[in-house]
């Protein structure tokens, strides 16, 4: 009797474990770049292969258009596009398990900006705390910051300041505690500031004095003992205290404007950040110092391998930094040098690390999937049918693509 007991016991303590291991592994993605903003997930229970049937959970058509990348809470889904044709600028809300529309809402209604040829008039992508849904356009030269519930309804509606730029806009908020973070960094009033999740009023704003073009979203990270926010601006990389606003440190340069996010290796201490124009430099920075640490933090720098548009991933090692120009380097995160480059095609759309494996997107909808390491090695090769420019999303064992002309959910076997 007493070992039919503790054969019971034992039997309840492995499934118990087992239930919180997959549940520990199952991940909200609740803004650009997934929960860690650096593209990475723990999810391990992702499909490899798949077409535009095969694995196909579902496949729905998304209105207007944007380049935006869903994120996903639970079972909800937002992304943001827009409808030229009628000048609005639009909230999107979708049923993950079928990909059900459930409600959109217009932010904005008004004569659309310049942009550049490869961006859209929705390429910022929200964030969701699991009460709200964030969201950032421009209004004429006007960063508009919005609140919206899970049911639609607007919150609060701020414009912390100016942005003014021929390429357009494309700023994704970031979420720390109480507070959202807006990157308005621009040739006009330049900026970045954080906003109060409750009301939308002004916490803190820090101005810039060197004007430039930055469509970078900062990263939050617990380094060198206290939460900085890293940030690529002001014609610097610089660190803030996300509370206040106050500046820890920062490093010139090394060039004038930033495109891609930048990402930070545990592993070997470093921030690593490119500069897009008008040279192309990627840069490792040790995040320890105070003040100007441009000549003392500056570990390595290097113009092969520097990324312009989409944002990288890394493991311990590697840096996998994708090129405009189709062209995918591997590059040592100690010291720099480059381990392989492989051409997967013209790429805008930035990669994901999920499965022990990295997920590498292109302009045409393939995505090339490969085994992280120090010579390429190749998967699979996927195609969802479609041109896509933006950024995959993973949650709950799915992966979520949007293409020019649809949304997909793509799982193990096809199934929720």
């Amino acid at each position: 009797m007493k070992n039919s007991r503790w054969l019971i016991l034992i039997l309840f303590f492995i499934v118990m474990n087992f239930v919180s291991v997959c549940v520990a592994q199952a991940q909200n993605w609740p803004c650009w770049r997934g929960p860690n903003g650096d593209g990475t997930s723990i999810e391990t229970n992702l499909p490899v292969k798949w077409d535009s049937i095969t694995n196909v959970v579902w496949k729905i058509p998304v209105p207007g258009k944007g380049y935006s990348s869903p994120v996903i809470w639970k079972d909800i889904i937002f992304l943001t596009t827009a409808f030229p044709e009628k000048q609005e600028k639009v909230l999107l809300c979708y049923d993950s398990k079928n990909g059900k529309l459930l409600w959109q809402k217009t932010v904005l209604k008004n004569p659309f900006e310049k942009k550049h040829e490869n961006n859209s008039f929705a390429s910022g992508t929200p964030a969701t705390d699991g009460s709200n849904v964030y969201v950032s356009f421009l209004d004429g030269k006007d960063v508009v910051v919005a609140a919206y519930d899970f049911n639609g309804k607007q919150i609060w509606l701020s414009r912390p300041g100016k942005f003014e730029s021929p390429h357009g806009y494309s700023c994704s908020p970031v979420l720390f505690e109480d507070k959202v973070i807006i990157n308005g960094d621009s040739q006009g009033d330049s900026f970045v500031a954080a906003l109060s999740k409750a009301n939308g009023k002004i916490i803190w704003k820090v101005s810039h004095d060197k004007p430039a073009h930055s469509f970078s979203t900062p990263i939050i990270r617990k380094a060198a003992g206290k939460t900085q926010l890293i940030f690529c601006g002001n014609r610097e990389i610089a660190s803030y205290n996300p509370s206040d606003g106050s500046k820890y440190w920062f490093v010139s340069g090394p060039s004038e404007d930033f495109t891609s996010s930048p990402v930070y290796n545990e592993k070997n201490g470093l921030v690593l950040v490119s500069s897009a124009w008008p040279i192309r430099i990627l840069v490792a920075v040790k995040p320890d110092g105070k003040g100007d640490v441009t000549k003392s933090h500056v570990a390595w720098q290097t113009r092969d391998g520097a990324y312009y548009v989409p944002s990288p991933v890394c493991t311990d090692d590697y840096l996998f930094s994708t090129m405009t120009t189709g062209k995918v380097h591997c590059i040592d995160v100690a010291t720099g040098k480059i381990a392989w480059i492989e051409d997967l095609g013209i790429q805008y759309p930035s990669p994901v690390l999920a499965n022990g494996l990295v997920y590498m997107p292109n302009d045409n909808g393939v995505i090339t999937v490969i085994k992280p390491g120090p010579r390429f090695e190749y998967v699979a090769k996927n195609s969802i049918g479609e041109k896509m420019f933006a950024s995959p999303a993973i949650s709950n064992g799915k992966i979520y693509l949007r293409g020019y002309q649809h949304l997909f959910c793509i799982s193990v076997n096809g199934k929720m």
